[in-house]
Parts: C-alpha cells; sequence; structure tokens
C-alpha cells in the first residue's frame, strides 16, 4: 500500500479526479481474507492515474501486465482508493478487476462519490475478497483536498495571507507591495500551480489590477493556470490585466461565499485558494469556509493601516477561531505558517439567521 500511495502522488493535484495508484500482487498461498498473507508477493504490475480523461490506476497496472505477457488471475490489488463501479470518459474499474480474474482488492480509503462509489459491493457480489481501510490514515492525507471537496460538495478552500507581524496588509495611503518578500512571494506562485481556482474579490481588482496568474521564477507562466475568479456585482474592466494571458476568468455575481462555491465545484473546481483582501478574507472566515491557513508573516511593523481580517464577531477570547499549525518555514526573512481550524470552531463565527457575505 505504501507504494500504491507513492504512485498515487505521482498524479496531478488538480483537477476534478483523485490521485490514485494501484499494484498487483501475485496470488498467496493463504486463501484471500484469511489474514495469513504476510510472505512476500511478487509484483506482477502497477499502475496510476494520470488526470481526467486517462486510464484509472487500476486499468493502467491491468494494461502493464497485458503489455508484458503476465497472467493476473488470482491476484491482488492493492489500491489506494475504492475502484469506480461508474463508466465516464473511462469505464469502471470494478469490472475491470473481475475480468481480469483478479480475487482480493486491498484499497486503503473509500470513494466518497456517489456517482463513481459501489465497487466493493460489485466486487463482493461477484466472489472477490475486498478488504477496506488499510493504510487508511495515509490515503485519507494523500487525497484530503479531494475527500474534503467531494464528501462536501464544495471545494476545499486555502486561505492566503501576507501580513506585518502587527496583522496589516497595507499602510493607511492603501501601498501593500511588497510586505513580504521574494521568497515568499515565489511561493505562493508555486501554490498556485497546485490549485484549481484562485479568488479575489472586486475591492482587489479595483486596487490592485492583478493578474492572478502563475509564475516561475524568471517570471514566466507556469505550465497549468488557475482559473481566475473575481467575487462581487462589479464588472471586470476590459483594460484589466485580469484579461490577459493566465487561467479562464470566471466573474461571480454574487456575495454569498456558499453560492460560490457551489458554483465553482459544479465547474469542476476541488481546491480554492482565495487571496482577497480583508472583506473576502473575513466573508470565508464567518462563513466557515476555511479548510487551511497560509499565513505570509513579514518582520516589518505599520502600527496603523489595513488589516487583514475584519470583524468576526468575535468579543470575548473564549469565542475566537482557533487553528491549530500544521508547519512552520522561514522564507527568506518572512516566515510561512500553514494551519487548520479547529474542527468545533468552523463557522462559529458566522451569526445564526445570516448569510456570510463577501
Amino acid at each position: 500500500m505504501l507504494r500504491a500511495l507513492d504512485l498515487a502522488a505521482r498524479g496531478p493535484v488538480t483537477g476534478p479526479n483523485p490521485r490514485v495508484g494501484c499494484v498487483l500482487l501475485a496470488p498467496g498461498s493463504a486463501a484471500p481474507g484469511t489474514g495469513r498473507d504476510d510472505e512476500p508477493r511478487t509484483v506482477l504490475a502497477e499502475g496510476w492515474h494520470r488526470g481526467a480523461g486517462t486510464a484509472h490506476a487500476e486499468a493502467d497496472a491491468l494494461r502493464h501486465a497485458r503489455e508484458a505477457g503476465v497472467d493476473v488471475a488470482g491476484a491482488t490489488a492493492v489500491v489506494t482508493l475504492e475502484p469506480c463501479n461508474h463508466t465516464g470518459r473511462t469505464g469502471p474499474c470494478s469490472r475491470a478487476l473481475v475480468e481480469a480474474g483478479v480475487r482480493e482488492v486491498v484499497h486503503a480509503v473509500a470513494d466518497p462519490n456517489p456517482v463513481a462509489s459501489g465497487g466493493a459491493q460489485h466486487l463482493r457480489e461477484r466472489d472477490v475478497t475486498v478488504r477496506s481501510g488499510f493504510r487508511a490514515a495515509e490515503g485519507e492525507e494523500l487525497l484530503r483536498t479531494w475527500l474534503t471537496a467531494v464528501r462536501r460538495g464544495t471545494p476545499f478552500v486555502t486561505l492566503k495571507t501576507a501580513t506585518t507581524l502587527d496583522g496589516f496588509v497595507a499602510a493607511q495611503d492603501g501601498s501593500s507591495r511588497w510586505i513580504t518578500g521574494a521568497a515568499a512571494r515565489a511561493h505562493a506562485h508555486s501554490v498556485r500551480t497546485t490549485v484549481d481556482a484562485l479568488l479575489v474579490g472586486t475591492g482587489t481588482v479595483a486596487a490592485d489590477d492583478p493578474s492572478l496568474t502563475a509564475r516561475s521564477a524568471d517570471g514566466m507562466l507556469a505550465d497549468h493556470q488557475p482559473m481566475r475568479v473575481v467575487l462581487g456585482y462589479r464588472p471586470v474592466p476590459g483594460t484589466a490585466r485580469l484579461r490577459g494571458p493566465g487561467g479562464e476568468l470566471v466573474e461571480l455575481r454574487t456575495h454569498d461565499v456558499r453560492e460560490a462555491l457551489l458554483t465553482l465545484f459544479e465547474r469542476g473546481v476541488r481546491h480554492l485558494l482565495v487571496e482577497g483582501g480583508p472583506v473576502v478574507t473575513t466573508a470565508f472566515l464567518r462563513a466557515g469556509h476555511v479548510d487551511e491557513l497560509h499565513s505570509y508573516v513579514a518582520p516589518v511593523l505599520l502600527g496603523s493601516g489595513r488589516r487583514a481580517v475584519l470583524d468576526l464577531g468575535v468579543t470575548t477570547l473564549g469565542d475566537a477561531l482557533t487553528f491549530t499549525t500544521t508547519s512552520t518555514r522561514r522564507l527568506g526573512d518572512d516566515v510561512l505558517v500553514v494551519a487548520r481550524p479547529d474542527h468545533q470552531d468552523v463557522g462559529r463565527a458566522a451569526r445564526p439567521g445570516t448569510t456570510p457575505t463577501a
């Protein structure tokens, strides 16, 4: 399974499909599912999913086995995600495994997608032994972004802030370029290459005229450009840099955070990076739709200016939104703090009976 997870990690981090890896093992001496299978097994073939429209991991492994003239009858398929039971641009993996004569399937994570799930049941109904939850923690972590989005029906949201030590994103006169240094900005661009879409509000468009592209250290456009999303009612000017080279431009004429997220999910967005100003940042926090925080902090003091976060409706320390730090990283003179919200705090700042807006 660890090898299958390594293979899965080779797949693209963007797009509507999960990263999946598969290892086909020769039959063992013990009967499938008995647990007496700790003897070494010969690896017959391996496969991994390379993105939407390409062969799924199981099909990829079976193809490699056929090309090598390897018989997989009686084999065990070790897969990071439950084999799909859906015909889309490719056929169902559960059927392909049965037709190939695979007699046992071990997978880490059940498929939460209602369209594609049911593979385990299909296999069991055809006398294939299925074991689930093997190395589940590692599988959940690898697929955390995709699983969160599919289970919830809205994109996984990473919220980015870049602030001074005292929490400002701009000085009193509105100047903000550059609070963080070159290393932090380069890292932020590398993060853009790993998401499906990048969102700002109309206020940021008016104030900064951003291009919202992902660029390499030499300033060239990266191979992957995220969808560029603008939230709000003001139209993007015809001369805006957002209308230049880069990802698709999508204008969402709404202030409702959840409505925007549902629309983006329907468009195939599974990972959204929010880089808006204080109004948009606060709206996403109040709505409880932040799954990870990327906070770039520069050793700069302003004393006054524009705060990164506006009123959250918190009046006492006990009601503060709390996060758990998962990593810290020095980037030149700056520091990146990556944190995830404590589950009990998600959305607690949203006032009952109101719809958080940007």
